[in-house]
């Protein structure tokens, strides 16, 4: 039960103690960083002291800058822009003219113009290199560094360079030293030129800013005689089309005996229409004529007096007037018939004229026929004649539609011909007239003045960054020589890595030799040492109430731990209380011996097991405590400690001392403390502290642990009180209390 119970509280104290590790420890870095603060110090200090004086040595660089105002929009004179597209546009026009202001073209217009393949910052052949690049080993802290021209190195090799060479690195420099800045959301912009030499800096700036304009105003002129020249030619291909398109039109007029289509189509269709009038009126005139006509063709048979009762010849006047005629003959023809006999002359002059009168009637009857008979032919006739007439002109006007409808089309073709000739002839008088005038699209509206003050190099800021990070580097690289120390530096560095208590802590002890360590605490000449150990002492006691560890073995990982001086100094400190035996198990590398001067050839461990010595001569007896030494270091040892006899031999041991200290050898050298942990209670794991590596100590114990052997606490030694202090590791409240003031006091 109290197994489990202490398994379970080591857990948990691990799990607390793993999400302690996690956090940040800013106290630790500060105090780490604190420890080394004069050598942080001191590498701010000498970087500082380099940058002032590269800084100080770089050659100081003017800056110039020139205004300038550009209009989206020029004012347009001739709007030959729309051929080539000038008219602004918004930002993108902007940016546009502020690419200009940087292009190569402009640049090798002021080189010229400046005539700067010749001047010293310039001219690669008045330039030297230094012995030591300072401005090259500081570019990366200066982003606005000027660069200087350096030929590369093939012409260095070849020799002198030409002349369109030295013009290629000329203009390459001065287009690194200059630099377009818009002004905000206006449409002003600086033209910055940085040199050495300021007045060339502003001469430059001036020569960039006028440079852009009459570059614009050229391209302008350039643009206006290339349009001049086009339209000259587009000019003389529209005249030729329009000498065709009239040519051919009046061929067609000729040909076609044309002179107004207009008239002759409006007077053909005034003809149809009145010839369509006419043919209607006679069609209805034979259309009648032929009804008389076929009335007197249906009485023909029947006597000319059926024929006069027909109503077209009833309705003659002169039939009504003979029939009247007639019928007063008649009538008086009966009125003397009554009166006088037949033969009487009144009645034969009375029946001859009815005779006479019925004569003219028949007479005018066969008229009044034969006169509509001619009248209908002619009525046939004259219909005839009219739709002959009338299919004679439909015929010409759909002629002359077609003529018509070809010589629009030709005329159409004429116009468009002669617009467009026009147009162009009135552009192309309007460029030739206007080509010579200057119309720029910006204008200067600061001029450079000659910078009084550098610009670069930038001191302070230079000085400042190389500082910062000096600083930044010297904190950095402290922070990360203190994470990759994997050392034991604390307790609660192996508590967390290991849990397992650690029983105390031994502080340094400098300059002491291997004999006064071993005998420290009987001869109490350390106080501190002395009150550590009785700590040690106290965890051991405290730690075995139930179970007493009485025999117990001290290792460590590696050699040099101080295993030795903990077991000796431990067996002195229970030796106050108990009957101890302190047996030196190292039987390759023995260390009581020589720390207790023992005479040499004194038997020990080895002959005591090997039956060459007796008990008796191998106990010694030092300051209340028996010891064994190792005795003739064997060439077997860990046959020798494996043996029955060395179990027999430590059974008789453990039933004559109340606790038994076994100092045996590291446990990563050999396998000897393996075994000797078999034959224990408890082992004591020494740890040399800012020595020792975590890993190595896992690695230890680990190997303990595989081979159930029971370890009970960890001591760390030769602790640096004064300088964990420094680190902020504290070594418990009591201890820093008595133990470090007791050291000051010492």
């Amino acid at each position: 039960m109290d197994s489990h119970t202490h398994i379970i509280e080591r857990s948990l104290l691990g799990q607390r103690q793993e999400e302690v590790g996690n956090e940040i420890d800013l106290l630790k870095m500060w105090r780490t960083v604190w420890h080394r603060k004069w050598s942080i110090l001191t590498l701010v200090v000498v970087v500082a002291m380099v940058a002032i004086l590269a800084a100080f040595s770089i050659t100081p660089i003017y800056r110039a800058a020139a205004t300038l105002l550009i209009e989206e929009k020029a004012a347009k004179v001739v709007s030959i822009e729309k051929v080539y597209g000038l008219e602004g546009a918004g930002s993108e026009y902007l940016n546009t003219q502020f690419e200009l202001l940087k292009s190569r073209a402009l640049a090798e217009r002021v080189v010229r113009q400046l005539n700067l393949t010749t001047h010293p910052e310039f001219d690669p052949r008045q330039q030297s290199a230094p012995l030591v690049d300072i401005r090259g080993l500081l570019a990366h802290l200066d982003f606005n560094k000027v660069v200087p021209v350096t030929l590369p190195g093939d012409l260095e090799e070849e020799g002198d360079p030409t002349e369109a060479q030295i013009f290629d690195l000329v203009t390459k420099a001065f287009m690194e030293r200059v630099s377009v800045e818009p002004q905000g959301k206006s449409q002003l912009v600086k033209v910055q030129v940085d040199m050495a030499d300021p007045r060339m800096a502003a001469l430059a700036a001036n020569a960039m800013a006028k440079g852009f304009i009459e570059s614009q105003l050229e391209a302008t002129m350039e643009m206006s005689m290339t349009a001049t020249t086009w339209m000259n030619n587009r000019l003389g291909e529209l005249r030729t089309k329009l000498k065709d398109t009239e040519d051919r039109l009046q061929a067609f007029r000729e040909a076609e005996n044309l002179v107004d289509v207009k008239g002759v189509a409006t007077i053909s269709a005034a003809e149809l229409t009145l010839t369509g009038d006419r043919m209607i009126d006679a069609r209805r005139q034979r259309a009648e004529a032929e009804s008389q006509y076929r009335q007197v063709q249906a009485m023909r048979s029947s006597g000319w007096e059926r024929m006069a009762s027909v109503p077209a010849v009833l309705g003659h006047p002169l039939i009504q007037q003979f029939k009247a005629d007639e019928a007063k003959a008649r009538a008086k023809v009966e009125e003397l018939s009554r009166r006088y006999g037949a033969r009487h002359p009144s009645m034969e002059a009375a029946r001859s004229e009815l005779s006479a009168a019925s004569a003219s009637l028949r007479g005018q009857v066969e008229q009044v026929v034969a006169g509509i008979e001619r009248n209908y032919q002619l009525a046939v006739a004259n219909e005839g004649s009219l739709q002959t007439s009338f299919n004679i002109n439909r015929t010409q006007i759909q002629n002359i539609s077609r003529k018509e409808f070809k010589l629009r089309e030709l005329q159409r073709e004429v116009d468009a011909n002669r617009t467009l000739y026009d147009t162009f002839l009135t552009r192309l008088k309007e460029t030739a007239a206007t080509s010579d005038l200057q119309n720029a699209n910006a204008r200067v509206v600061d001029q450079a003045a000659v910078p009084t003050s550098p610009v670069k190099p930038e001191k302070k800021l230079i000085v400042g960054i190389a500082t910062a990070f000096a600083l930044f580097v010297g904190v950095a690289l402290t922070l990360l020589l203190d994470t990759l120390n994997n050392t034991v530096k604390s307790t609660e560095q192996l508590e967390f890595h290991l849990n397992i208590p650690v029983l105390g802590i031994l502080p340094l002890m400098k300059s002491k030799e291997r004999g006064l360590l071993a005998r420290m605490f009987s001869t109490d000449t350390e106080k501190s040492f002395s009150e550590a150990i009785r700590t040690i002492r106290t965890g051991v006691v405290l730690s075995g109430v139930d179970y007493p560890h009485k025999v117990m073995v001290v290792t460590s990982s590696i050699p040099g731990e101080g295993k030795s001086t903990v077991s000796s100094n431990l067996a002195f400190a229970l030796g106050q209380v108990e009957r101890v035996l302190l047996i030196d198990a190292d039987l390759r590398r023995p260390s009581l011996a020589r720390s207790f001067e023992f005479p040499v050839g004194t038997p020990g461990l080895a002959n005591l097991i090997a039956g060459t010595a007796s008990l008796g001569d191998c106990i010694k007896r030092v300051d209340g405590i028996d010891m064994i030494g190792a005795g003739a270091v064997p060439p077997n040892p860990l046959e020798l400690l494996s043996s029955p006899r060395f179990a027999k031999t430590f059974e008789v041991l453990k039933g004559q001392y109340d606790r038994i200290i076994i100092d045996s050898p590291p446990i990563q050298a050999v396998s000897d403390a393996v075994l000797l942990a078999t034959f224990a209670n408890s082992v004591i794991y020494v740890v040399k502290s800012a020595s020792t590596a975590i890993p190595s100590v896992e690695k230890g114990i680990g190997q303990l642990l595989q081979n159930n052997v029971q370890v009970n606490g960890i001591v760390l030694n030769q602790v640096d009180i004064r300088k964990a202090k420094r680190y902020g590791y504290i070594y418990g409240g009591y201890y820093d209390y008595y133990g470090y003031s007791t050291i000051k006091q010492v």
